[in-house]
């Protein structure tokens, strides 16, 4: 098909467009929403800084500012594509969670830094609030939240900035004050911000705040109360699929925001486990293991989280899913490469660690940032034990990977205990996907397939079928008849299930 009929037939299709705003870069992606195509995207970088150990922020003018140059960008290359952008019916938002901002409403400035989902300066804040409870449990508030106490979760980051950041102690008192996640600050920003913009979130991302009752959909007043936060400065809690407002400027001005999930959230449903029991897991900054459990909460007695799967539209039922959270998956990486400098580039690891085959005996235990699921032990620190004369920087390398897959089989054995029935196989995404030897890796480690589509990128795909869908858009139907099948390729196990590699983290405790 020649390039000029193709743009003619792309010209004739609605299209959708999602923001995939995550820890590490923010993309925007333009969908065909007949064939869920990637037509084209554009990607810049976002600086992390760590002001002190343990701390990790993120400049909320810098996300915002990314946001818009990826949108122009991408304008411009479909406009090199021949297609009309006014052809994009709708936008979604899709975000790293937790990550936390106060800004001031009247201003329309953050008050503070945002405070990455990774960080742990509220440790101290944890430990003292875990040890007030009855019994010292971390799961006291799991009953509402589906949550246990932990530094990963927003409200504890919240208390922080109003107890240590006096502009956001002043803002609070004075009314001024705007709290949100990313989605929260990006949607309110990109539909006018302090002339008329709306302060909104959707309920996956407000399940992650440990203020959001999961069974009721809606902040908590009890759970406000133990946090002393107060509930005027929360944004109103919306499905993940309507229209909550539109562009205000730029080249899409007047297009409807009408999507909006966290990440991982949307990779599940880019990834179409729209079924009770289907599971994806998310190799990016960390690793993210989801299992759909259909419209009625399943709590864990593994150390998982109970949280929002989606909510598709006003008046459609809630879904639930299973979630292991690993910290750092892809993080594990950046550190080799920014800290060791035993690579110059992401992508030279699996070459490295190819070159050898094998960790020979060294294992990598990368808790930067405590351990999460199934511990929860923020105290822990990161390891890397049995080193000998022999070890060099590629046995170094294929041990990061190695952690990786560990973890995650870790995380599955317990969701296989919680949910009753094993996973027979695993669909994968996120960057780290590109790696073969991980890939094969993680199928060996698992003893079982690995699946992973063609099209990486199903966390803006996800965002992207959630805007499409929405009432008053309707230009991508979700219906399971209708659904695109997305190409994939599969990685079998090659070694036994004796013969899988030892789990490092069953014996370092």
């Amino acid at each position: 098909m020649s390039t000029a009929s193709y743009s003619e037939r792309i010209t004739m299709e609605p299209l959708v467009a999602a923001i995939d705003q995550g820890t590490s870069s923010t993309r925007f992606l333009v969908f065909n929403s007949k064939t869920a195509e990637l037509l084209s995207h554009h990607q810049v970088g976002i600086k992390q800084s760590f002001p002190k150990e343990g701390w990790v922020e993120e400049d909320p003018k810098e996300i915002l500012q990314s946001v818009y140059e990826c949108m122009e960008r991408t304008c411009e290359k479909l406009g090199q594509l021949n297609i009309d952008i006014s052809n994009i019916k709708a936008v979604g938002v899709t975000n790293q969670r937790e990550t936390t901002l106060v800004w001031d409403k009247e201003t329309g400035e953050p008050l503070y830094n945002a405070i990455v989902w990774l960080d742990l300066r509220t440790q101290s804040t944890v430990e003292r609030l875990i040890n007030s409870t009855p019994g010292k449990n971390k799961n006291h508030l799991k009953h509402k939240t589906g949550l246990p106490i932990s530094t990963y979760f927003s409200a504890v980051k919240l208390r922080w900035l109003m107890d240590n950041v006096e502009e956001v102690a002043e803002a609070v008192l004075t009314h001024r004050a705007m709290f949100g996640t990313v989605d929260s600050w990006l949607i309110w920003c990109l539909t006018g911000g302090k002339s008329g913009g709306v302060h909104v979130t959707d309920v996956t991302n407000a399940s992650r705040t440990m203020l959001f009752n999961i069974h009721t959909l809606d902040w908590d007043s009890e759970l406000c109360k133990y946090f002393d936060v107060p509930m005027e400065i929360l944004p109103q809690v919306k499905s993940s699929s309507e229209i909550y407002g539109s562009m205000n400027s730029g080249s899409l001005a007047g297009v409807p925001i009408s999507g909006c999930l966290g990440d991982q959230s949307a990779a599940l449903v880019g990834q179409m486990c729209f079924q009770d029991g289907q599971a994806k897991n998310t190799y990016g900054t960390g690793c993210f293991l989801l299992r759909n459990t259909g419209i009625k909460p399943v709590m864990s007695d593994h150390g998982l989280l109970t949280t929002l799967a989606y909510k598709l539209g006003k008046d459609s039922p809630a879904h639930y899913a299973l979630e292991g959270s690993v910290a750092i998956a892809g993080a594990v990486v950046r550190w080799l490469k920014d800290n060791l400098g035993i690579i110059q580039s992401s992508a030279e690891i699996e070459k490295l660690a190819g070159d050898v085959g094998s960790s020979y005996g060294c294992y990598f235990v990368p808790a930067f940032s405590g351990l999460y699921a199934p511990y929860w032990e923020p105290s822990a620190r990161g390891i890397i034990c049995g080193l000998t004369q022999f070890t060099n920087r590629s046995h170094l390398a294929f041990a990061a990977l190695e952690a990786v897959c560990f973890q995650t089989r870790e995380i599955l054995e317990a969701m296989n205990q919680d949910y009753g029935v094993p996973l027979t196989q695993l669909q994968v995404d996120g960057g780290m996907t590109s790696n073969r030897l991980l890939m094969q890796l993680q199928a060996d480690v698992l003893c079982i397939p690995v699946v992973k589509p063609s099209m990486s990128e199903t966390t803006a795909l996800g965002a992207a079928m959630a805007a499409g869908a929405a009432e008053g858009v309707g230009v991508w139907s979700l219906t399971p008849g209708n659904l695109t099948t997305i190409p994939t390729d599969k990685y079998q196990p090659l070694i036994n299930p004796e013969g899988s590699p030892e789990n490092v983290f069953s014996r370092i405790d």
